[in-house]
């Protein structure tokens, strides 16, 4: 009724990457290593959401 299945999905990954990313930068990870885990997730966002999920920095 007004909004289509994709486009609810692309707004709930949207705000997952966004997620991701403000982890990243509150984490204690040095700063080249935040600044690298946002560009993977910013240029790619499934696999390096799936990367960071498996690889990213912990708090």
């Amino acid at each position: 009724m007004g909004i289509e299945v994709g486009g609810l999905l692309s707004l709930i990954w949207l705000i997952i990457i966004i997620w991701a990313i403000i982890k990243t930068a509150q984490s204690t990870a040095g700063p080249v290593a935040k600044i690298l885990w946002i560009l993977i997730l910013l240029f790619l966002p499934l696999v390096g959401f799936i990367a960071w999920l498996l690889l990213g920095p912990k708090r």
